[in-house]
């Protein structure tokens, strides 16, 4: 097994450890991969207040409440459009992030979401609109798969969990900023009042594809290649120390072993496809390993990651962050009110979410989702006897709505603080390297068909039982805690080559000694000794997952 001191060798935990001189080049290149949850925020932000402009509504009349009866599943639908693309995404992502990289994977994704936001930009009628949110959330769901996946990769244990939040905190940042400017732009009296919001995504979708090109490939992919010799030189690199330090070369070890024993693991698991070569043995390949995510070894993972998810979107936070001002409307605020305390309910999350980089990685993923839970529970519970008491006598007790606000801007701040980035970070930590990718993207898959299933049935829950929306979160809120409680355990300051211990996977003594005896090996072997590319040259196998 690794042990377990490797994690304290690189240094302290937390801002500190971000603050090291010698992490600068990995925070920079985790900054630059989580600018992928910076799109996806952006898309979500600007459609809550886009739903409300008058422009808008004009132009699609099948979103307007006051012309369409249906108006509530068409705005669901449009809503939830990109959601469905999302899921999409996230599943190729599986498969084109493990074939052509993790770096690559992120360009495609931009790919995606830049043609999906021309679109939008330039819709003239609700089916081509729709479309457009489709493929861009083909690109969004890529993203938001890949750049978790590609930042645990690279980061080194100590830090990991701080920099994983990145990917939550530019999730939350786009939100804020999105709903900012489409807040000014309501006030252009043509249609660029929601056209203009659309078009500027495009811009920072354009700098990441840039900044994403210069980026390093991840060692462990590298290593699960067979490209030892590049992956040692990535990992060095990262790590900003020579080759030759005993941190690269024992972490280095540890990829390779696990790494080795993964492969032999699948081979062990699917012996009928050893050797075989082609399209059709790699479509079979590639089957079974996503069924190895849920057989022994794996499945207990793969109910962490998707469980994660799926209670993520069912605490309620996307509901608010779409249909904040049809929620704030069942609170009695006015038009202008309700559009104001949308925009400050998301600062609020923003606000939440930032301490979390120092509390991740120091108090642990485990009792932060707990306490977050509990603290959720109660910001419904609260929320929902106030609409069902005062429902319809709002204007003479308007302190009482006033307190039902407070404790939806308390919510938004426990969600940030725990179960907007525990969710995210979990899934790119637990999978083995073999199953990493298709891993994080089934659970991210997870997310988006829940946050899908949110989009649709929100609207009609919000305007047919008022108090029963929040009263519907409260109870996913309470069963969170439970989930937690008995199915999530503690990754804080650990390996993503020590996951196997922390679930209690493979630990017969045979799976051991077999695991003991290839990281002997692997010590014993110099990579200077290896060079796959002359292997392929000479038409000699080359060893791949």
């Amino acid at each position: 097994m690794p042990d377990k001191s490797l994690t304290d060798t690189y240094g302290p935990s937390g801002l500190r450890g971000i603050l090291q001189a010698g992490n600068l080049y990995v925070v920079l290149c985790v900054a630059m991969a989580s600018m992928g949850g910076l799109l996806f925020g952006y898309d979500q932000g600007v459609i809550s207040v886009t739903l409300v402009m008058d422009q808008f509504l004009e132009r699609f009349p099948r979103v307007d409440e006051t012309k369409s009866s249906s108006a509530s599943f068409y705005k669901g639908l449009m809503t939830a459009m990109i959601e469905l693309g999302a899921i999409i995404g996230a599943a190729l992502a599986g498969y084109t992030s493990d074939k052509l990289s993790r770096k690559y994977a992120i360009i495609v994704g931009i790919c995606w979401f830049v043609v999906g936001s021309a679109l939008q930009t330039g819709s003239v009628g609700y089916g081509m609109l729709v479309v457009g949110r489709l493929v861009g959330g083909i690109g969004i769901g890529t993203l938001s798969m890949v750049a978790p996946l590609y930042m645990s990769e690279i980061s080194p244990p100590n830090i990991r969990g701080a920099l994983l939040v990145l990917e939550e905190w530019n999730i939350v940042f786009g939100i804020v900023v999105a709903y900012w400017i489409t807040y000014g732009t309501r006030y252009i009296r043509s249609e660029w009042a929601w056209r203009f919001p659309f078009i500027l995504q495009i811009l920072p979708g354009l700098l990441l594809a840039l900044g994403a090109s210069t980026l390093p490939f991840s060692p462990r992919w590298l290593a699960s290649k067979g490209r030892d010799k590049e992956a040692l030189a990535s990992l060095a690199r990262l790590r900003h120390l020579p080759p030759s330090d005993a941190r690269v070369q024992k972490e280095f070890t540890e990829i390779r072993a696990e790494v080795a024993f993964q492969r032999e693991m699948v081979e062990a698991k699917h012996p009928r496809l050893a050797g075989r070569r082609g399209w059709s043995a790699e479509m079979s390949r590639e089957v079974g390993l996503w069924g190895d995510l849920f057989r022994s070894g794996c499945y207990k993972r793969t109910l962490v990651g998707t469980g994660l998810m799926f209670f993520q979107q069912f605490v309620g936070i996307n509901a608010l962050i779409y249909y904040s001002s049809s929620l704030f409307e069942t609170l009695g605020l006015g038009y202008n009110t309700r559009l104001t305390m949308g925009g400050i309910m998301n600062v609020c999350q923003l606000i939440g979410v930032t301490p979390s980089f120092l509390l991740l990685d120091r108090v642990g993923r485990r009792p932060l989702l707990l306490w977050g839970s509990v603290g959720m529970t109660i910001c419904h519970i609260i929320v929902a006897v106030l609409v069902g008491m005062y429902t319809g006598r709002w204007e003479t007790n308007q302190d009482k709505g006033w307190v039902g606000v407070a404790f939806i801007l308390v919510y938004m701040i426990v969600f940030g603080l725990t179960w907007g980035p525990v969710p995210w970070a979990m899934p790119a930590e637990i999978f083995p390297s073999s199953l990493r990718a298709k891993g994080v993207a089934i659970s991210v898959v997870s997310n988006w068909f829940n946050n899908f299933v949110i989009g649709l049935i929100t609207p009609p829950l919000v305007q047919d039982t008022g108090k029963g929306a929040f009263i519907f979160f409260a109870v996913f809120s309470a069963l969170s805690w439970v989930f937690v409680y008995f199915f999530v355990p503690e990754t804080r300051r650990k390996t993503l080559e020590e996951m196997d211990a922390v679930f209690g996977d493979h630990t017969g003594a045979a799976e051991q000694a077999r695991r003991e005896a290839i990281t002997k090996r692997i010590r014993e072997t110099r990579v200077d000794d290896i060079d796959y590319e002359e292997k392929e040259k000479r038409g000699e196998e080359v060893p791949e997952l």
